[in-house]
């Protein structure tokens, strides 16, 4: 089980430090036209688009930097929290756009955190 939590931890901070990245580097027209997945970024400002990114990549740091380093592991699960419930944020947007094959993706990523966070608080912690 510790094997397949590292690696859904691997595959989640990645994906949340690209995204992260490009929203904080890409300048807003060209995030849009990455597909029409990225609509929602019609409803928010540039700054907030910033903002958005920044938590994707603080939270995605969050992930694995305490775990790695050893120190205080126990922020990695709440980092899982905290990332679970930015997703549950981003699904809602997708429900008030209707946009539910979108927000089918939205509640997948928040699952996956969500089994991060109770595998590393409950199943197998970290240096237990």
């Amino acid at each position: 089980m510790d094997i397949a939590l590292w690696i859904i931890t691997a595959l989640l901070a990645l994906a949340f430090t690209a995204g992260g990245l490009a929203q904080i580097l890409l300048p807003r027209e060209r995030y849009r036209a990455f597909g029409r997945s990225q609509a929602w970024v019609d409803e928010f400002s540039a700054g907030h688009l910033k903002a958005i990114g920044t938590i994707k990549l603080i939270g995605a740091t969050g992930l694995w930097l305490p775990a790695v380093t050893g120190i205080a592991p126990v922020l990695s699960p709440i980092a899982a929290c905290g990332l679970a419930l930015f997703m549950s944020g981003a699904a809602t947007t997708r429900f008030r756009r209707s946009e539910w094959g979108f927000m089918a993706g939205d509640v997948a990523y928040l699952l996956a955190f969500v089994l991060i966070a109770a595998g590393r608080f409950a199943l197998v912690p970290y240096g237990g």
